[in-house]
């Protein structure tokens, strides 16, 4: 038994409530059950109950047993002395305010259905991949559309709390932390730290003075990315050399470390020259790149937009000094639609949400809908339950829902759970 599903029951008024009494056998009624707290004090606010005919407004708390009241040192914190109702499931001992006023107790220990608490524990304690594994189909797809609605949102509220803070140390330079995050998210799951290492040490300000160079943006970021610290056979890569030698010394940077990029066991495509070359050229073929994206009303803009290929060094090379067959090496569909989902859409709903525009919330929403379903193990897992997805707006929110709900066996806080528990 967890306390989690006392506060479930009380919340949900999930058990018998007829003839209710206090363990004293003063009668009880409820006229307000108050409301949850999620910060310090007591469990819920604002109650209102009658206790053998007086009526009292305050506040409720609870715990498994009444000697927790004491164990977690209620009795010695004045955030409690407005209690009004002890909710336990057992009562092991009595508790006193001021030595000789017992706190009202209710005892719930045959108040819930074992029905529910026989559930709630297989929920608990089994090792299946997620809680209520064999019973997700009992739960009607409204109900699932609406919740994956609400988890969607959750998630791009908790990928923009990074954005906001940046922000913050940025003095609201929009343009320069949406530089950082999309070079996060050139660098896709395995270069992303180095990616986003080589955009601090190369500040957007500095990078926009040449961006009408390209040679000069791919020799800013090939040398900050440390990868031209070392000698070179081929022309190119030395004439880069040569060139950031001149701009560091101008502009006073430090490159990274070369040993932050990873090229093991990844295809070529997606090598860190490659993804780099790439990036130089979006950042030199589009001004205010953040302002542009605030004009994308769709699927074909966004491609339009982040379609980049790479130099003509690059189209035989995927790495310095070894030449392969000729490609255009294209950024592709698979790398947008990764970078709409983890920059694109919260930029835009982070913006709409500090804007109070609602359309530029709705679009980073619709980013999301217009971009095809992910495909990894968790996305899997669900389909194979009979969950599928339709767009990145659904995996989003089922990727959250795992993470944040089942992993954490938060049940009692899901609505497909509490849809389980309540049949």
């Amino acid at each position: 038994m967890k306390e989690d599903l006392l506060h479930y029951v009380w919340r949900l008024k999930k058990f018998d409530l007829t003839e209710l009494r206090t363990t004293s056998g003063e009668p009880v009624i409820i006229h307000r059950f108050g409301t949850l707290n999620t910060d310090g004090g007591p469990d819920f606010l604002n109650a209102r109950i009658s206790i053998s005919g007086t009526e009292w407004a305050g506040n409720v708390e609870m715990h498994l047993k009444s000697s927790d009241w004491n164990r977690h040192g209620h009795d010695k914190d004045a955030a409690y002395k407005n209690v009004i109702l002890h909710v336990v499931f057992e009562e092991d001992e009595p508790i006193y305010r001021n030595k000789d006023e017992k706190i009202p107790c209710l005892e719930l220990k045959n108040k819930i259905d074992p029905r529910l608490q026989t559930q709630y524990l297989f929920f608990i304690h089994n090792e299946k991949r997620i809680p209520c594994e064999g019973a997700t189909s009992s739960v009607a797809r409204f109900t699932w559309r609406l919740w994956l609605e609400r988890l969607a949102i959750e998630r791009l509220e908790e990928k923009i709390i990074p954005i906001e803070q940046e922000l913050e140390r940025t003095n609201n330079d929009r343009e320069e932390v949406f530089y950082r995050f999309l070079a996060r998210s050139f660098g896709m799951k395995t270069n992303k730290e180095p990616f986003e290492h080589l955009a601090r040490s190369l500040p957007l300000k500095v990078l926009s003075k040449h961006r009408g160079n390209l040679f000069q943006v791919e020799a800013l970021l090939f040398g900050q990315s440390g990868l031209l610290e070392r000698d070179f056979e081929d022309e190119y890569p030395n004439s880069l050399k040569k060139e950031y030698t001149f701009l560091r010394k101008k502009f006073g940077l430090n490159p990274i470390h070369s040993v932050e990029w990873k090229f093991l066991r990844m295809r070529p495509a997606n090598f860190p020259t490659v993804r780099i070359a790439q990036f130089a050229q979006l950042i030199h073929k589009t001004q205010r790149i953040f302002g542009r994206l605030l004009w994308v009303n769709d699927a074909k803009q966004l491609e339009d937009l982040f379609r980049v290929g790479v130099s003509e060094y690059w189209k035989t090379h995927y790495v310095f000094d070894k030449f392969s067959k000729k490609r255009e090496k294209n950024l592709g569909m698979s790398a947008i639609q990764l970078i709409t989902i983890n920059t694109l859409a919260p930029f835009l709903f982070q913006y709409g949400k500090e804007k109070k525009e609602q359309a530029f919330v709705d679009r980073g929403l619709k980013l999301l809908e217009y971009t095809p379903a992910e495909r990894n193990r968790i996305i899997s897992m669900w389909n194979e339950l009979g969950v599928e997805a339709d767009n990145a707006f659904q995996t989003q929110a089922l990727l959250h829902l795992k993470h944040q709900y089942c992993d954490k066996q938060k049940c009692l806080n899901c609505k497909i759970g509490h849809a389980i528990l309540g049949k």
